[in-house]
C-alpha cells in the first residue's frame, strides 16, 4: 500500500475568489476603521492638545452622535477582527 498526501475534498477547499473577497473587505475595514477613529474626539492628555482639541470642555458628556460612534467603531473593529481570522484559517486550509 502507498501512502500518498491527502488531497483536500473540495468542501475542505477554499476558492482564490473568496480568499480574494474577504482579503478585500480586509482593506475596506481597515480603512473604516482608521477613518472612524480619527473621528473621535480627544479626551485630553493627548496629541489631540496639541493640535488644539484640549480646549474644548465636555458639559453634557458624551452626545448620541458620540455613542453612536462609540458603537460603529466596535462592530467595524469585531468584523475586522473576524475578517482576518477567516483568512488565518483559509490560509491554513489550502497550505
Amino acid at each position: 500500500m502507498c501512502w500518498a498526501p491527502r488531497r483536500p475534498s473540495a468542501s475542505e477547499e477554499v476558492g482564490p475568489a473568496v480568499v480574494l473577497g474577504f482579503s478585500i473587505a480586509l482593506i475596506v475595514f481597515s480603512l473604516l476603521l482608521m477613518l472612524l477613529v480619527l473621528m473621535h474626539k480627544g479626551k485630553g492628555g493627548g496629541l489631540s492638545d496639541m493640535f488644539g482639541g484640549g480646549m474644548q470642555s465636555s458639559v453634557g458628556g458624551s452626545s448620541v452622535a458620540e455613542r453612536n460612534l462609540d458603537r460603529i467603531t466596535v462592530v467595524i473593529g469585531l468584523l475586522w477582527f473576524a475578517c482576518i481570522v477567516v483568512l488565518g484559517i483559509m490560509m491554513k486550509m489550502n497550505n
